[in-house]
Protein backbone atom coordinates (compact mmCIF):
# COMPACT_ATOMS: atom_id res chain seq x y z
CA UNK A 1 0.00 0.00 0.00
CA UNK A 2 2.79 2.47 0.56
CA UNK A 3 4.50 2.29 -2.67
CA UNK A 4 1.03 2.70 -4.06
CA UNK A 5 0.90 5.87 -2.07
CA UNK A 6 4.11 7.51 -2.69
CA UNK A 7 3.54 6.90 -6.34
CA UNK A 8 0.03 9.11 -5.85
CA UNK A 9 2.11 11.56 -4.09
CA UNK A 10 4.19 11.73 -7.31
CA UNK A 11 1.42 12.30 -9.55
CA UNK A 12 0.09 14.55 -6.79
CA UNK A 13 3.14 16.96 -7.46
CA UNK A 14 3.37 16.31 -11.11
CA UNK A 15 -0.30 17.68 -11.62
CA UNK A 16 0.55 20.52 -9.09
CA UNK A 17 3.47 21.53 -11.30
CA UNK A 18 1.05 21.06 -14.98
CA UNK A 19 -1.16 23.84 -13.27
CA UNK A 20 1.31 25.76 -13.70
CA UNK A 21 2.33 25.35 -17.05
CA UNK A 22 1.30 28.00 -19.91
CA UNK A 23 0.16 25.54 -22.34
CA UNK A 24 -2.43 24.08 -19.97
CA UNK A 25 -3.03 27.36 -18.56
CA UNK A 26 -4.50 28.55 -22.01
CA UNK A 27 -6.39 25.68 -22.77
CA UNK A 28 -9.63 25.55 -19.86
CA UNK A 29 -10.91 22.51 -21.03
CA UNK A 30 -7.04 20.64 -20.08
CA UNK A 31 -7.01 23.28 -17.20
CA UNK A 32 -10.19 21.98 -15.51
CA UNK A 33 -9.29 18.19 -16.04
CA UNK A 34 -5.83 18.29 -14.50
CA UNK A 35 -6.95 20.82 -11.87
CA UNK A 36 -9.89 17.99 -10.75
CA UNK A 37 -7.74 14.67 -10.37
CA UNK A 38 -5.38 17.29 -8.40
CA UNK A 39 -8.26 17.82 -5.89
CA UNK A 40 -9.49 14.29 -5.83
CA UNK A 41 -5.76 12.96 -4.72
CA UNK A 42 -5.35 16.26 -2.72
CA UNK A 43 -6.89 14.45 0.44
CA UNK A 44 -5.32 11.42 -0.07
CA UNK A 45 -1.73 13.18 -0.46
CA UNK A 46 -3.02 14.84 3.12
CA UNK A 47 -3.60 11.89 4.76
CA UNK A 48 -0.75 10.05 3.88
CA UNK A 49 1.57 13.17 5.12
CA UNK A 50 -0.13 13.23 8.31
CA UNK A 51 0.43 9.04 8.20
CA UNK A 52 4.05 9.07 7.62
CA UNK A 53 4.20 12.33 10.70
CA UNK A 54 2.61 10.39 13.09
CA UNK A 55 4.83 6.85 12.35
CA UNK A 56 8.09 8.45 12.49
CA UNK A 57 7.07 9.79 16.08
CA UNK A 58 5.70 6.43 17.30
CA UNK A 59 9.50 5.48 15.94
CA UNK A 60 11.03 8.55 18.07
CA UNK A 61 8.82 7.47 20.94
CA UNK A 62 9.96 3.91 20.95
CA UNK A 63 13.59 4.91 20.86
CA UNK A 64 12.69 7.34 24.01
CA UNK A 65 11.86 3.86 25.77
CA UNK A 66 15.19 2.55 25.66
CA UNK A 67 15.97 5.75 27.71
CA UNK A 68 16.85 5.08 31.22
CA UNK A 69 15.45 8.31 32.73
CA UNK A 70 11.95 7.27 34.07
CA UNK A 71 10.42 10.49 33.52
CA UNK A 72 11.39 9.86 29.77
CA UNK A 73 10.07 6.99 29.44
CA UNK A 74 6.54 7.24 30.35
CA UNK A 75 6.19 10.76 28.29
CA UNK A 76 7.27 8.17 25.72
CA UNK A 77 4.84 5.63 26.56
CA UNK A 78 2.07 8.55 26.93
CA UNK A 79 2.83 9.33 23.36
CA UNK A 80 2.48 5.96 22.62
CA UNK A 81 -0.72 5.50 23.70
CA UNK A 82 -1.90 8.61 21.96
CA UNK A 83 -0.12 8.00 18.82
CA UNK A 84 -1.01 4.35 18.22
CA UNK A 85 -5.08 4.61 18.04
CA UNK A 86 -4.19 7.97 15.56
CA UNK A 87 -2.22 5.46 13.02
CA UNK A 88 -5.23 2.77 12.90
CA UNK A 89 -7.75 5.73 12.24
CA UNK A 90 -5.45 6.93 9.31
CA UNK A 91 -4.91 3.91 8.26
CA UNK A 92 -8.22 3.05 8.19
CA UNK A 93 -9.25 6.53 6.45
CA UNK A 94 -6.45 5.79 3.60
CA UNK A 95 -7.74 2.24 2.49
CA UNK A 96 -11.32 3.79 2.31
CA UNK A 97 -9.59 6.73 0.01
CA UNK A 98 -8.24 4.31 -2.04
CA UNK A 99 -11.57 2.50 -2.74
CA UNK A 100 -11.61 3.39 -6.87
CA UNK A 101 -14.44 5.69 -6.97
CA UNK A 102 -17.11 5.96 -9.56
CA UNK A 103 -16.35 8.10 -12.60
CA UNK A 104 -20.29 9.07 -13.09
CA UNK A 105 -20.35 10.00 -9.19
CA UNK A 106 -19.47 13.27 -10.63
CA UNK A 107 -22.27 13.69 -13.08
CA UNK A 108 -25.14 15.92 -13.21
CA UNK A 109 -28.34 14.05 -13.36
CA UNK A 110 -31.79 13.51 -14.87
CA UNK A 111 -34.11 13.48 -12.13
CA UNK A 112 -37.74 11.56 -12.28
CA UNK A 113 -40.94 11.02 -10.01
CA UNK A 114 -43.57 9.52 -10.45
CA UNK A 115 -46.87 9.08 -8.51
CA UNK A 116 -47.50 5.45 -8.14
CA UNK A 117 -50.15 3.59 -6.53
CA UNK A 118 -52.24 5.59 -4.14
CA UNK A 119 -54.37 7.72 -6.28
CA UNK A 120 -54.33 11.52 -5.30
CA UNK A 121 -52.69 10.64 -2.39
CA UNK A 122 -49.57 9.30 -4.65
CA UNK A 123 -49.35 12.29 -6.97
CA UNK A 124 -49.59 14.20 -3.30
CA UNK A 125 -46.88 12.20 -1.98
CA UNK A 126 -44.91 12.97 -5.10
CA UNK A 127 -45.01 16.36 -4.80
CA UNK A 128 -43.71 16.20 -0.98
CA UNK A 129 -41.04 14.36 -1.96
CA UNK A 130 -39.84 16.70 -4.61
CA UNK A 131 -40.31 19.55 -2.23
CA UNK A 132 -37.87 17.46 0.27
CA UNK A 133 -35.46 17.05 -2.71
CA UNK A 134 -35.42 20.66 -4.23
CA UNK A 135 -34.43 21.67 -0.24
CA UNK A 136 -31.84 19.36 -0.16
CA UNK A 137 -30.71 20.38 -3.75
CA UNK A 138 -30.85 24.00 -2.11
CA UNK A 139 -28.50 22.95 0.45
CA UNK A 140 -25.89 21.31 -1.61
CA UNK A 141 -25.65 24.70 -3.78
CA UNK A 142 -27.13 22.83 -6.63
CA UNK A 143 -29.28 24.27 -9.57
CA UNK A 144 -32.13 22.51 -10.89
CA UNK A 145 -34.07 22.82 -14.44
CA UNK A 146 -37.50 21.45 -14.60
CA UNK A 147 -37.58 19.54 -18.12
CA UNK A 148 -41.31 18.47 -17.53
CA UNK A 149 -44.45 18.46 -14.87
CA UNK A 150 -47.86 16.97 -15.01
CA UNK A 151 -49.36 18.56 -11.94
CA UNK A 152 -52.26 15.76 -9.81
CA UNK A 153 -55.60 16.74 -9.61
CA UNK A 154 -55.88 17.87 -5.98
CA UNK A 155 -52.11 18.45 -5.79
CA UNK A 156 -48.66 17.18 -6.42
CA UNK A 157 -47.28 15.48 -9.21
CA UNK A 158 -48.38 12.58 -11.46
CA UNK A 159 -44.51 13.50 -13.04
CA UNK A 160 -42.29 15.82 -12.70
CA UNK A 161 -38.90 15.77 -14.91
CA UNK A 162 -35.95 17.66 -14.19
CA UNK A 163 -32.15 18.20 -14.71
CA UNK A 164 -29.83 18.79 -10.80
CA UNK A 165 -26.43 20.59 -11.99
CA UNK A 166 -23.24 21.11 -9.40
CA UNK A 167 -20.39 18.95 -7.60
CA UNK A 168 -20.61 15.05 -7.26
CA UNK A 169 -24.68 14.84 -7.67
CA UNK A 170 -24.84 11.28 -9.02
CA UNK A 171 -22.32 10.40 -6.28
CA UNK A 172 -25.20 11.78 -3.87
CA UNK A 173 -28.55 11.01 -5.30
CA UNK A 174 -27.58 7.38 -7.38
CA UNK A 175 -29.19 6.08 -4.36
CA UNK A 176 -32.91 7.23 -4.57
CA UNK A 177 -34.00 5.21 -7.53
CA UNK A 178 -36.80 2.79 -6.76
CA UNK A 179 -39.97 2.45 -5.17
CA UNK A 180 -41.16 5.52 -2.18
CA UNK A 181 -43.50 4.08 0.14
CA UNK A 182 -45.42 6.73 2.48
CA UNK A 183 -48.26 5.51 5.17
CA UNK A 184 -50.43 8.81 6.57
CA UNK A 185 -53.55 9.69 6.48
CA UNK A 186 -54.47 11.26 3.39
CA UNK A 187 -55.64 14.41 3.69
CA UNK A 188 -58.99 13.22 1.60
CA UNK A 189 -59.46 10.82 4.21
CA UNK A 190 -62.63 12.06 6.56
CA UNK A 191 -62.24 8.31 8.70
CA UNK A 192 -58.47 9.22 9.80
CA UNK A 193 -57.57 5.92 8.52
CA UNK A 194 -53.84 5.24 7.44
CA UNK A 195 -53.24 4.47 3.99
CA UNK A 196 -50.14 3.26 2.01
CA UNK A 197 -49.16 5.18 -1.20
CA UNK A 198 -46.18 5.28 -3.33
CA UNK A 199 -44.00 7.64 -5.71
CA UNK A 200 -41.35 5.96 -7.70
CA UNK A 201 -37.56 8.01 -8.35
CA UNK A 202 -35.09 7.21 -11.20
CA UNK A 203 -31.86 9.19 -11.12
CA UNK A 204 -29.62 8.69 -14.50
CA UNK A 205 -26.02 10.36 -14.90
CA UNK A 206 -26.04 12.87 -17.61
CA UNK A 207 -22.89 11.74 -19.89
CA UNK A 208 -21.46 14.50 -22.68
CA UNK A 209 -22.88 13.32 -25.94
CA UNK A 210 -18.75 12.49 -26.80
CA UNK A 211 -19.01 10.13 -23.92
CA UNK A 212 -21.64 7.86 -24.95
CA UNK A 213 -19.53 5.72 -27.32
CA UNK A 214 -22.82 4.51 -29.74
CA UNK A 215 -21.83 4.28 -33.38
CA UNK A 216 -24.79 6.01 -34.95
CA UNK A 217 -25.25 3.36 -37.72
CA UNK A 218 -25.96 0.98 -34.85
CA UNK A 219 -28.80 3.34 -34.36
CA UNK A 220 -32.45 3.48 -35.42
CA UNK A 221 -34.34 6.96 -34.80
CA UNK A 222 -38.16 7.48 -34.74
CA UNK A 223 -40.06 10.59 -34.20
CA UNK A 224 -43.66 11.14 -33.12
CA UNK A 225 -46.26 12.73 -31.27
CA UNK A 226 -46.69 12.53 -27.53
CA UNK A 227 -49.99 10.81 -26.19
CA UNK A 228 -51.59 12.75 -23.60
CA UNK A 229 -54.09 15.76 -22.88
CA UNK A 230 -54.97 16.98 -25.96
CA UNK A 231 -54.43 20.63 -27.25
CA UNK A 232 -51.01 20.51 -25.30
CA UNK A 233 -47.78 21.90 -27.37
CA UNK A 234 -46.04 18.77 -27.26
CA UNK A 235 -49.16 16.59 -28.79
CA UNK A 236 -49.12 18.86 -32.28
CA UNK A 237 -45.75 18.56 -32.85
CA UNK A 238 -43.60 15.35 -33.64
CA UNK A 239 -41.52 16.03 -30.37
CA UNK A 240 -40.98 13.21 -29.07
CA UNK A 241 -38.25 10.69 -30.34
CA UNK A 242 -37.53 6.93 -29.70
CA UNK A 243 -33.68 5.43 -30.27
CA UNK A 244 -33.59 1.44 -30.71
CA UNK A 245 -30.04 0.30 -30.36
CA UNK A 246 -30.33 -2.43 -33.35
CA UNK A 247 -27.12 -4.94 -31.72
CA UNK A 248 -29.20 -5.71 -28.55
CA UNK A 249 -32.38 -4.23 -29.48
CA UNK A 250 -32.70 -2.18 -26.31
CA UNK A 251 -35.51 1.04 -27.05
CA UNK A 252 -35.32 4.10 -25.11
CA UNK A 253 -37.61 7.57 -25.48
CA UNK A 254 -38.20 11.26 -24.41
CA UNK A 255 -41.47 13.04 -24.39
CA UNK A 256 -40.24 14.95 -21.77
CA UNK A 257 -39.78 18.76 -23.19
CA UNK A 258 -41.23 20.65 -25.96
CA UNK A 259 -38.07 20.46 -27.99
CA UNK A 260 -37.61 18.05 -30.13
CA UNK A 261 -33.82 18.64 -29.63
CA UNK A 262 -33.99 18.23 -25.73
CA UNK A 263 -35.74 14.77 -26.05
CA UNK A 264 -33.22 13.62 -28.06
CA UNK A 265 -30.35 13.97 -25.63
CA UNK A 266 -32.69 12.85 -23.14
CA UNK A 267 -33.50 9.77 -25.15
CA UNK A 268 -30.01 9.23 -25.75
CA UNK A 269 -28.90 9.66 -22.07
CA UNK A 270 -31.62 6.78 -21.29
CA UNK A 271 -30.04 4.75 -24.53
CA UNK A 272 -26.69 4.93 -23.32
CA UNK A 273 -27.45 4.18 -19.49
CA UNK A 274 -30.05 0.81 -20.42
CA UNK A 275 -27.14 -0.19 -22.54
CA UNK A 276 -24.55 0.43 -19.50
CA UNK A 277 -27.03 -1.57 -17.01
CA UNK A 278 -27.54 -4.08 -19.43
CA UNK A 279 -23.88 -5.32 -19.82
CA UNK A 280 -23.01 -4.41 -15.92
CA UNK A 281 -26.00 -7.59 -15.73
CA UNK A 282 -24.55 -9.60 -17.92
CA UNK A 283 -21.41 -9.39 -16.05
CA UNK A 284 -23.23 -9.67 -12.88
CA UNK A 285 -24.25 -13.51 -14.04
CA UNK A 286 -21.31 -14.21 -15.05
CA UNK A 287 -19.75 -13.57 -11.60
CA UNK A 288 -22.56 -14.83 -9.72
CA UNK A 289 -20.33 -13.90 -6.75
CA UNK A 290 -20.26 -10.65 -7.40
CA UNK A 291 -22.39 -8.38 -4.64
CA UNK A 292 -25.44 -6.65 -6.09
CA UNK A 293 -24.69 -2.88 -5.71
CA UNK A 294 -26.59 -0.66 -3.49
CA UNK A 295 -27.54 1.70 -6.37
CA UNK A 296 -30.14 -1.48 -7.80
CA UNK A 297 -31.98 -1.53 -10.83
CA UNK A 298 -33.53 1.64 -10.35
CA UNK A 299 -36.25 -0.71 -11.25
CA UNK A 300 -39.42 1.14 -9.86
CA UNK A 301 -40.47 -2.09 -8.56
CA UNK A 302 -37.47 -2.20 -5.90
CA UNK A 303 -39.18 -0.68 -2.65
CA UNK A 304 -36.07 1.46 -0.96
CA UNK A 305 -37.96 3.36 1.65
CA UNK A 306 -40.51 4.37 3.40
CA UNK A 307 -42.44 7.42 5.21
CA UNK A 308 -44.45 6.46 8.37
CA UNK A 309 -46.28 10.02 9.14
CA UNK A 310 -48.03 8.98 12.57
CA UNK A 311 -44.33 7.20 13.80
CA UNK A 312 -42.57 9.93 12.78
CA UNK A 313 -40.34 7.38 11.43
CA UNK A 314 -38.47 7.17 8.24
CA UNK A 315 -37.09 3.01 6.68
CA UNK A 316 -34.04 2.95 4.27
CA UNK A 317 -34.83 -1.08 3.62
CA UNK A 318 -31.69 -1.70 1.66
CA UNK A 319 -29.32 -0.95 5.11
CA UNK A 320 -32.27 -1.39 7.71
CA UNK A 321 -31.41 2.28 8.93
CA UNK A 322 -34.52 3.51 10.70
CA UNK A 323 -34.30 7.38 11.90
CA UNK A 324 -37.33 8.93 14.25
CA UNK A 325 -36.77 12.23 12.37
CA UNK A 326 -39.21 11.56 9.58
CA UNK A 327 -40.13 15.57 10.51
CA UNK A 328 -36.74 16.66 9.62
CA UNK A 329 -35.94 14.49 6.37
CA UNK A 330 -39.21 15.89 4.50
CA UNK A 331 -37.69 19.04 5.16
CA UNK A 332 -34.67 18.42 3.18
CA UNK A 333 -32.49 17.01 5.98
CA UNK A 334 -31.12 14.15 4.42
CA UNK A 335 -27.17 13.94 4.51
CA UNK A 336 -27.51 11.38 7.15
CA UNK A 337 -29.40 9.22 4.79
CA UNK A 338 -27.31 9.77 1.97
CA UNK A 339 -24.11 9.48 4.08
CA UNK A 340 -25.10 5.75 5.52
CA UNK A 341 -25.54 4.52 1.61
CA UNK A 342 -22.58 5.70 0.83
CA UNK A 343 -20.36 4.34 3.76
CA UNK A 344 -22.45 0.80 3.29
CA UNK A 345 -21.73 0.91 -0.28
CA UNK A 346 -17.58 1.53 0.36
CA UNK A 347 -17.72 -0.91 2.86
CA UNK A 348 -19.46 -3.17 0.26
CA UNK A 349 -16.61 -2.05 -1.54
CA UNK A 350 -13.88 -2.86 1.04
CA UNK A 351 -14.93 -6.48 1.10
CA UNK A 352 -15.06 -6.82 -2.32
CA UNK A 353 -11.26 -5.75 -2.73
CA UNK A 354 -10.02 -7.96 0.48
CA UNK A 355 -11.73 -11.05 -1.15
Amino acid sequence: MLDKLEAIQDRYYYLEEKLSDPDVLSDMKQFAKINKEYKDLSEIVDTFKEYKLTAANIESAREMLKDTDPEMKEMAQLELETLQPTLTELDEKIKYLLIPKDPEDSKDVIFEIRSGTGGDEASIFAGDLYRMYNKYFETQGWKTEVLDENPGSVGGYNKIVLEVYGADVYGKLKFESGAHRVQRVPKTEAQGRVHTSAATVVVMPKFEEEEIDIRKDELRTDTFRAQGAGGQHVNKTESGVRFTHLPTGIVAESTDSRSQHKNREIALQRLYVKIKEAAREKSYLEQKDKRKSLVGSGDRSDKIRTYNYPQNRLTDHRINLTLYSLDRVVEGDLEEIVQSLQRAENAEKMKGSDE
